[in-house]
């Protein structure tokens, strides 16, 4: 599938996800704002009809609306005549499970003698329990000389519990969404493994050919007649083969090796080793294209030798092939306090912001028509950075796109 298809795949199943949480919270906050209109109905209702036994038994006239809400748990009720605590107590537990109201409850009785609320008690339709509660908070009116008042403390103990086929179905889809949407993200992320791995093997196996091909064709003449009675051209060409068995074996040694860091199974052979020395016999290759500038007094250290070259080949390497005109490389090497800095300077394409952490990460190619058009396995900095991990150094990249890059390794000296 084509990666613009994959990318419009995936935006659209990122809405499509979005949308159905945004679904599923909308209704069941609309299903929570119905069972709040249903409670505070059935609780109009139901102290509609205490107020009505209440004015019956008192032979009072009952008003027309007796019941007015204060708050979203707070009702008041006007009864136009003193109120007996064991018979409102009575009434309003009937008539609240008249009216499915299985709740907990508080009951306060307004003394207009005294101006406050008395009989404070808590009472629940789920049980027989009775306790005293504090009243001396509760709202009071003018309106009425007789009322009392009713608070329901758990109302969104309630509302939940209503809701709890709701909560778990919501649970349940959002679950649902939450798999789909891993399901969808492993899959990119292995379709883009297989694209790295597939990249990959395209830019090894170009790396390897061209040393195969020359190899062959040095044997080629290296086994004609003629070869023999030209002693100087016979060994130019055995040089050759050398060096490209050398490269090939590099390679396949930078393969390993970054299997082997990754599994923290490298072993390091370290020895004292003189920077400047070794530098200088990996320039043979390059045929005068790099600079060198030799500042460090101690130019001494200790390291693993082969892992040491394939590092500092790599970086010239680089160098060299991301620099569209004629390479302006310079290696450079100065002591800094207790340490030996190596920097390979380069006045190439540059590397953007985004990308310079990523461009240490294994097979991570910049895609850039331009990068593209130089072939490379995309493991070169990668191995670079695990062999200054095992060696504990530090490795720092600096660069700006279209100015060049430094790439700096600072290696502790005793």
């Amino acid at each position: 599938m084509p990666r613009r298809s994959i990318r419009w795949l995936t935006v659209f199943s990122a809405v499509l996800i979005i949308g159905v949480v945004i679904t599923q919270i909308y209704w069941v906050k609309q299903a929570l704002d119905l069972r709040h209109r249903q409670f505070n109905q059935n609780a109009h209702v139901a102290l509609q009809d205490v107020a009505q036994e209440l004015a019956s038994v008192n032979g009072v006239m009952q008003t027309s609306n007796p019941v007015e809400q204060l708050s979203p748990e707070y009702f008041l009720v006007n009864t136009n005549a003193t109120t007996q605590p064991d018979l409102l107590e009575h009434f309003i537990k009937d008539s609240f499970q008249k009216h499915n109201l299985i709740t907990d409850f508080e009951v306060g009785i307004y003394d207009c003698t005294t101006d406050r609320m008395r009989y404070g008690m808590s009472l629940s339709t789920k049980t027989n329990d009775k306790t005293s509660a504090k009243t001396s908070n509760w709202e009071k009116t003018d309106k009425y000389p007789y009322y009392f008042g009713v608070r329901f403390p758990e109302q969104s103990t309630y509302m939940a519990g209503n809701l709890t086929g709701w909560i778990w179905s919501s649970i349940l889809v959002l679950l649902a969404v939450g798999f789909f949407a891993y399901a969808l993200f492993i899959i990119l992320k292995q379709k883009h493994l297989s694209e790295v791995q597939r990249n990959f093997v395209n830019n090894m196996t170009h790396e390897l050919q061209t040393p195969i091909s020359t190899i062959r064709i040095a044997a080629d003449v290296l086994n004609s007649d003629i070869i023999v009675t030209q002693p100087e051209r016979h060994k130019r060409y055995v040089h050759i083969v050398q060096e490209e068995i050398l490269r090939l074996q590099n390679q396949v040694e930078m393969v390993l090796s970054i299997a082997k860091a990754e599994r923290h199974s490298l072993n390091l052979k370290k020895e004292k080793i003189d920077v400047n020395q070794v530098i200088d016999s990996l320039l043979l290759p390059f045929e005068g294209k790099i600079k060198l500038k030799y500042e460090a007094a101690n130019h001494f250290i200790e390291a693993d030798i082969f892992h040491f070259r394939n590092m500092i080949t790599n970086l010239i390497d680089n160098a060299i092939k991301y620099s569209p005109n004629l390479p302006e490389v310079v290696v450079r090497t100065f002591n800094k306090k207790n340490c030996l800095i190596i920097c390979v300077e380069d006045k190439g394409l540059g590397i953007a912001k985004e990308y310079q952490k990523k461009i240490f990460n294994k097979f991570f190619r910049i895609s850039n028509a331009d990068v593209h058009n130089v072939k490379g396995s995309g493991i070169g900095l990668s191995y670079v950075k695990q062999i200054v991990r095992s060696h504990h150094w530090h490795l720092e990249l600096d660069s700006a796109l279209g100015q060049g890059s430094t790439f700096s390794i600072s290696i502790p000296q005793k």
